[in-house]
């Protein structure tokens, strides 16, 4: 079982920086893969970013790519996602997410067992 809390969310001007981070509970997290979703209002939740179980590979949805940067401290049992550029169209709820039993990053929340409640971030133009 893991448990996952999310912070770092806020408001931002079009073109700033933020990291959010996602502190797991457990003792598994190694062995956990981890990935970023977000939700808009109306929109369905979309895979942002992924990390396999010891950083060995990292997945980005297109719309991000080259503007974020997933990462994971093993010791620290975080999760990161580094923002930059932001853009208007980022504003959502962040939700970091992890499963067990496959090192490979999924794109599909159906994949991931463990969710956090989510942290604002919003980008004014």
């Amino acid at each position: 079982q893991v448990q996952l809390v999310e912070s770092g969310g806020g408001l931002v001007q079009a073109g700033a920086s933020l990291r959010v981070s996602c502190v797991a509970s457990g003792s598994t997290f190694s062995w956990t893969t981890m990935a970023w979703f977000r939700q808009a209002p109306g929109k369905e939740r979309e895979f942002v970013a992924g990390i396999s179980w010891f950083a060995t590979s990292t997945q980005y949805a297109d719309s991000v790519k080259g503007r974020f940067a997933v990462s994971r401290d093993n010791v620290k049992n975080t999760l990161y996602l580094q923002m930059n550029s932001l853009k208007p169209e980022d504003t959502a709820v962040y939700y970091c997410a992890g499963r067990h039993g496959s090192h490979a990053v999924s794109r599909s929340v159906e994949d991931y067992a463990y969710w956090g409640p989510g942290t604002q971030v919003t980008v004014a133009s």
